[in-house]
């Protein structure tokens, strides 16, 4: 069991004084500039099996692509219909779930007339009556425009 102080992680794991050439250590003689001492590390040119790249087999680093936001789509006639077809399905589940949730009869009086209908449909009736008379002042409006735009 190794202890916190004087264990084997606590010895120094490279080579010591005495190791390193030219020192002068027991048994060890004095190198010459020209000599390598067995092991020792020599030039990135001159080791045996170098498998860096020569300049003609380096290829050019790309940038990395940008993180831009990808480009819109363009929105067609036929994606518009199909958007409309889809919204106008669900506002017609939902007027059939409000119309089968109030099948209560009222009785309805208008202009002097008098009648008896579920009071859903009677609701449908005068929101369609009220989206009839929305679109007719709008289209007078567009034709009124169209009239002032011609003339000028």
């Amino acid at each position: 069991m190794t202890h916190a102080r004087g264990g084997a992680a606590d010895r120094p794991t490279g080579p010591t004084s005495h190791d390193l050439p030219g020192s002068d250590g027991p048994g060890r003689h004095q190198l010459a500039e020209n000599d390598v001492p067995e092991g020792a590390l020599e030039p990135a040119e001159q080791r045996a099996g170098d498998v860096r790249p020569g300049a003609e087999e380096v290829t050019p680093v790309r940038p990395a692509p940008s993180r831009t936001a990808p480009a819109k789509i363009k929105r067609t006639r036929i994606s518009g219909t199909w958007v409309a077809v889809i919204a106008g399905l669900v506002v017609l589940v939902l007027l059939l779930i409000f119309i089968l949730q109030n099948l209560d009869s009222v009785t309805v009086h208008f202009f002097g007339g008098e009648g008896s209908l579920p009071l859903a449909i009677a609701m449908l009736f005068s929101a369609i009556g009220g989206a009839a008379l929305v679109a007719l002042i709008g289209g007078a409006r567009i034709l009124q425009l169209r009239k002032q735009a011609r003339r000028r």
